[in-house]
């Protein structure tokens, strides 16, 4: 078996940040978490105090034989507007922001480039967080798999869903079968 690697990085609500990535091919999970502040173990409700310093994230363990870091970090980069800063669509707050958290320097590196990359494609210059990840700490079971398991739920019915049909007719190629 080919090793697995892992990326973490917030994108606005991790509900709709699990349910684009668990689709693609060559992801084995997708855990929504919570990194980049300083309360150790912080539950949802305090994350949304916007006390914390924790953005609401996705941990990606991934296959890098079927699916690249690069690509990941390209699809982060069109999958949500990073030129905002703490917020999505009506998401607001610190939690909400657009953040990549790097291992290590070549990950650092990657995810620097990608974001030069990703600049063209907006008019706005892009304000998305480059940290080291200091921690992480997996979310609330009831928030995982949260699109997969609630898809009539208001939010995932009228935010959720038409992201992740803009996602899979412009990602079909990468989707699994």
């Amino acid at each position: 078996m080919n090793s697995l690697d892992t990326i973490i990085f917030g994108n606005g609500c991790f509900w709709c940040t699990e349910a684009i990535f668990q689709d693609l091919r060559g992801v084995e999970s997708v855990e929504s978490g919570y990194s980049g502040g300083h309360v150790e173990n912080p539950s949802y409700e305090q994350v949304c105090s916007k006390t914390t310093g924790h953005a609401e994230v996705v941990k990606i363990t991934y296959d890098p034989s079927v699916i690249s870091r690069d690509q990941i970090l390209d699809i982060f980069f069109v999958t949500h507007d990073p030129t905002t800063l703490n917020r999505q669509g009506n998401d607001v707050g610190p939690q909400y922001r657009s953040a990549i958290f790097y291992k290590n320097e070549e990950e650092k590196a990657a995810a620097e480039a990608a974001k030069i990359k990703a600049g063209p494609l907006y008019d706005n210059p892009i304000v998305t967080e480059v940290s080291p990840l200091i921690n992480y700490y997996p979310a609330e079971g009831y928030h995982q798999n949260y699109f997969n398991q609630h898809g009539n739920q208001p939010y995932c019915a009228f935010v959720i869903r038409p992201k992740v049909a803009k996602f899979r007719k412009q990602y079909l190629d990468m989707l699994k079968k």
